[in-house]
């Protein structure tokens, strides 16, 4: 497993705290000789037990293809080549309807099997408040072109849980994203943090947090219109086509060893995790050891974010009796076979669930 973070936009969504920088004349090819030499220094810690790739960022659809094309070559020089299992790339709908077909062909050439889509919403008054840069209309566009590219697998992006954001909207969007009917879809809440605008909208007093009543009431209707076309709820803010879960992200559920290129990007070893600082160039690199209770606590946490759930003598080992009989008499938790995991009806409280447990 190989994460590679791009840390360029061409402009920053009001709520967004990853690391990511305006690409400036020559920031992408430094850029690109700092991932190189990063892959030839840490090719050892690469593991193709699970052979998969994933550009995030930032904006990967902003990187040039060729600055793209050194990278996976210098991959392949080091024996981490491809072709991968699931080789997943980031796009912004503006890029790919700027782009257009031959750019998403030639990502597919280079190896591309599966695109994910930040599309967000598909309601313009939203998008304009998010600062995003495309419209409903360049979302949809976007989309028809990369499925006209060939990509037999597609992600869409969504987020919830805005104050300003209406059942009747969001009821609006979802639909919409079904009429397109991509593979995959992620959908996540809206948190805020860090030093991003949003934040300090919110402590200026001029936005409102959406109430905890409100984010459950979008999110249970997410769950009931995807279940309705035949999505299978496989993890907290995921939901796939049979047969299309993320193959990339199952491996971080299951603490599969990885290793992240690239500015503020994290890694997993399997015993310890380590992460590279925040600079374009020149970042440096720091690693801690996790504990045996630290492990205990990931693998619960992260075992319990999926339909699939964790393992029931793990579980019965590591927490109460008294809290497991407690939260499964309340509906919380479930046991099935050897396996204990928490209902969809509960999925939205699920952090709760597992502070109890640990």
């Amino acid at each position: 497993m190989i994460y590679i973070h791009v840390p360029f936009c061409k402009s920053f969504c009001i709520y967004c705290d990853f690391y990511s920088e305006i690409a400036a004349d020559g920031m992408a090819e430094a850029y690109t000789r700092e991932i190189c030499a990063e892959i030839k220094r840490r090719a050892g810690e690469m593991d193709d037990s699970l052979k998969t790739l994933y550009f995030g960022g930032g904006t990967p659809s902003v990187l040039p293809l060729g600055c793209l094309t050194r990278i996976l070559l210098a991959l392949e020089e080091v024996g981490h080549g491809g072709p991968y299992q699931e080789f997943t790339m980031e796009v912004n709908p503006d890029d790919i309807v700027e782009k257009g077909l031959p750019y998403v062909e030639s990502l597919k050439m280079l190896g591309v099997n599966r695109i994910s889509i930040g599309i967000q919403s598909l309601d313009d008054d939203l998008l304009h408040w998010m600062n995003r840069r495309h419209d409903a209309a360049k979302a949809k566009e976007a989309f028809r072109i990369v499925r006209e590219a060939g990509i037999g697998n597609i992600s869409v992006d969504l987020i919830f849980g805005f104050s300003n954001l209406s059942d009747e909207m969001w009821a609006n969007t979802i639909d919409q994203v079904l009429e397109l009917g991509p593979e995959h879809i992620s959908c996540y809440q809206l948190t805020i943090e860090g030093d991003n605008v949003l934040a300090h909208r919110l402590e200026n007093g001029e936005y409102e947090e959406a109430s905890e009543e409100v984010c459950r009431g979008q999110y249970d209707l997410l769950c009931t219109k995807l279940a309705a076309a035949g999505y299978r709820h496989y993890e907290i803010s995921n939901f796939a086509k049979p047969g299309y879960e993320a193959v990339h992200n199952g491996g971080y559920w299951t603490r599969r060893p990885y290793v992240g290129l690239g500015p503020s990007a994290h890694s997993f070893s399997g015993r310890g995790r380590s992460w590279n600082s925040s600079e374009i160039t020149g970042y440096t690199h720091t690693q801690e050891a996790l504990s045996v209770e630290d492990e205990k606590v990931e693998t619960l946490m992260l075992a319990l974010r999926t339909s699939r759930g964790v393992d029931a003598e793990f579980l019965e080992a590591n927490c109460l009796k008294a809290d497991i009989e407690r939260l499964c008499q309340e509906g919380a938790l479930a046991k099935e076979g050897r396996r204990y995991r928490i209902p969809e009806d509960h999925f939205f409280v699920s952090d709760e669930i597992i502070r109890e447990l640990i």
